[in-house]
């Protein structure tokens, strides 16, 4: 007949296996951490211009719908909330074109003029540094250099 002492079997992990596990997941840590690090930048570079593009999108509609861009005056408000001057036979989109107002990655509006310099519009956003021109991060990101 068995006795419950030799029943009884051990699960889990020994003191050991954790400590190797530990070791390794810290080496893959210090391996993969430092090139994640270096991204925030790229990503709020991308995420500028998929805004961009996006809001590119939303006036193009609000051009369909209304027959010209919104003005400078107007600017991205008018893809928000209804304008009071708009001509006859404009059909502006119950609802709006946009949600809310949009800002960069870094928390400033951007920048919209009508007529633009490099097209029917400008659109852009200054970068990190928020100052005109500028490299990396700091770089202006506009809809006349994606194109």
């Amino acid at each position: 007949m068995k006795t419950k002492a030799s029943i009884k079997k051990q699960n889990g992990f020994t003191l050991i296996e954790v400590m190797i596990v530990v070791v390794i997941l810290g080496i893959l840590a210090s391996i993969i951490v430092p090139k994640i690090m270096g991204r925030p930048d790229e990503a709020r570079i991308t995420r500028a211009k998929q805004d961009i593009r996006a809001i590119g999108a939303a006036l193009d509609l609000y051009r369909l719908d209304n027959f010209s861009y919104p003005t400078t005056q107007q600017g991205l408000e008018a893809l928000i909330t209804k304008p009071d001057n708009l001509t006859t036979g404009a059909h502006w989109k119950k609802g709006g074109y946009l949600d809310s107002a949009p800002t960069d990655p870094w928390g400033k509006p951007y920048i919209y003029l009508q007529p633009g310099s490099h097209g029917e519009y400008d659109l852009y956003s200054l970068g990190a540094d928020g100052i005109e021109g500028g490299a990396d991060a700091a770089a202006d990101i506009a809809n006349w250099s994606e194109k």
